[in-house]
């Protein structure tokens, strides 16, 4: 078994100074992380597996490569609402609240009511988390189980609303136009009727080389490779 503490020496041990910067370039927190590239932060993983008490712990380091792999060995059967509501409101930088919380509420039996509340919040990093909540549970939930007209209405809001929102709400929300095109046949027409309307999303990326995909493109593109609608087994990857 692991302890927190030992796991936090490790994963000094893997930090690097090179990824520390491009973490940093990217939006990290300078002070709240040691610099481990995911890669070995997944060897990691293998390592530990699933451990609930564990990864609440990490998480409450708020060192971001402990947040990181607290969400990667985190049991979504276990975790509770307000483990989740913790973690989305203590989520340090995008990669933490756009990816590793999103994760695992969309894996967890919270997701849809949780990603439908946190949208609603005038906080960026929760809206962005809760968008891409909605994401993720597009791409693992089956179609016979999704609200169709929930989603299409959540289509009609983007929309209308997505100029107005800050950097990060406006990336995750192009996320969402991509993923009800890509993993609900029947969104498909709508997300690429939104996508146009919608056009190119402008979002401030710190300088840094990283790029909005263009949501009709991308979902034309899955389109000749006959992949729309192929779901994932999990969220987290």
């Amino acid at each position: 078994m692991f302890t927190c503490k030992e796991v936090l020496i490790e994963l000094e041990k893997l930090g690097t100074e090179q990824t520390k910067k491009t973490l940093v370039r990217h939006g990290a927190p300078s002070n709240q992380l040691f610099g481990v590239k995911v890669g070995d932060l997944k060897v990691l993983e293998k390592k530990i597996k699933k451990n609930h008490h564990l990864s609440l712990e990490l998480y409450k380091t708020k060192n971001s490569d402990a947040m990181y792999l607290a969400g990667l060995i985190a049991d979504e059967k276990l975790i509770s609402k307000e483990d989740l509501n913790y973690w989305v409101e203590n989520a340090s930088w995008h990669m933490i609240a756009e990816y590793t919380v999103p994760w695992i509420a969309a894996e967890s039996k919270f997701g849809l009511e949780l990603g439908l509340l946190w949208i609603k919040s005038n906080q960026e990093n929760i809206a962005s988390s809760g968008w891409s909540t909605l994401s993720s549970y597009l791409s693992i939930t089956a179609n016979e189980m999704i609200d169709l007209k929930l989603f299409q209405k959540l289509l009609k809001q983007i929309e209308v609303d997505i100029d107005k929102q800050p950097n990060r709400v406006k990336y995750t929300m192009n996320g969402f136009v991509i993923s009800c095109g890509s993993y609900v046949n029947d969104l498909t027409k709508l997300a690429k009727e939104t996508a146009n309307k919608i056009g190119k999303v402008n979002v401030e990326m710190n300088g840094t080389a990283c790029k909005v995909p263009a949501a009709e493109e991308y979902i034309l593109k899955l389109e000749d490779m006959n992949r729309v609608g192929v779901k994932k087994k999990k969220a987290r990857c």
